[in-house]
């Protein structure tokens, strides 16, 4: 007696028509423009909430505009060597041993790299280039007759009787022995105002980039310091800016800019220094922090790997 097996048909190796399935209408035009629409809303209000301002950059003649009592103390104080650049040390000067790392002499390490003599190089030398003024020619005729010692006299007596005076202004100085101090700070902000001073310091040349000199004299002032805390960007304020230029703020810098706000950096005069060695701590250990026992284990004794892989 034999009995009879049915076989199993092969599986069909056919790929099912898509038609065979169930369809629905989708109206993909709809729902772009719906996620369209959704991003758009919440770019727009995100950017309202975080988002930092783009404010055109400072030109030399806006400051003389807008301050020029603070210009003619910013070119008083470069006469009399007493401006933050004049003592700043390096890269510019040997006027400071500058920051340190422990006993490592950071700016001094790395020497007077860009050489700014703050008097000759952001008064001085732009004032000369000035024709056709016979006071100034001889105001500064004067002034470079005269020795190191008369000429920090003249300035220094001139910064006290700017600083004694009602905002500043040069109108209500008191009479008194200041050489050609005077003449030459009122030049300068003349100069200043009709734009010529900001071509002088980058190098009179229509496609100069180098903005060393001016950013130098507008740190000098106290107009560029009062714009920034304006905008919550002084050094003890949370704000960060757009750099020159409609492109992205720097989110990222955030962790560098917090170290400043807690002590002792908050209230260390070295704490450029001091910030930039933490980061560098810092970096070295996230570089090797697959290596460095007990750190490395921690994504798995953590666990959040389960929040998203999940067997």
């Amino acid at each position: 007696m034999t009995t009879a097996t049915r076989r199993r048909p092969p599986p069909s190796s056919k790929t099912p028509d898509s038609h065979s399935f169930p369809t629905r209408s989708y109206d993909l035009v709809k729902e772009f423009s719906i996620a369209l629409g959704i991003i758009l809303v919440l770019s727009l209000a995100l950017a309202a909430v975080f988002s930092s301002p783009d404010r055109p950059a400072i030109s030399l003649a806006d400051w003389a505009q807008q301050a020029p009592n603070d210009v003619v103390a910013t070119a008083t104080a470069e006469l009399a060597g007493t401006s933050t650049s004049a003592g700043y040390g390096g890269p510019y000067n040997s006027a400071s041993p500058g920051q340190k790392l422990g006993p490592l002499g950071l700016q001094k390490l790395a020497g007077v790299k860009i050489p700014v003599d703050s008097a000759k190089d952001l008064v001085l030398d732009p004032l000369t280039s000035v024709t056709g003024d016979a006071p100034l020619t001889t105001a500064l005729t004067t002034w470079s007759a005269a020795s190191g010692d008369q000429q920090t006299t003249w300035a220094s007596a001139y910064a006290d009787a700017l600083a004694a005076t009602p905002d500043g202004s040069p109108a209500a100085v008191a009479a008194g022995a200041y050489g050609p101090v005077p003449l030459l700070a009122g030049r300068f902000l003349t100069l200043a105002r009709g734009g010529g001073l900001q071509s002088q310091l980058t190098g009179n040349s229509f496609y100069s980039s180098d903005q060393t000199k001016p950013m130098l004299l507008l740190a000098d002032g106290a107009y560029l310091s009062d714009q920034a805390r304006a905008e919550n960007l002084g050094g003890d304020q949370w704000g960060m800016m757009n750099e020159s230029g409609n492109y992205p703020g720097q989110p990222w810098m955030w962790l560098y800019t917090f170290w400043y706000q807690i002590k002792p950096f908050s209230t260390s005069s070295n704490a450029d220094a001091l910030v930039w060695g933490l980061m560098m701590l810092l970096t070295v250990v996230f570089i090797f922090l697959p290596f460095i026992p007990g750190l490395r284990s921690l994504p798995r004794r953590l666990g959040v790997y389960k929040l998203i892989w999940r067997k």
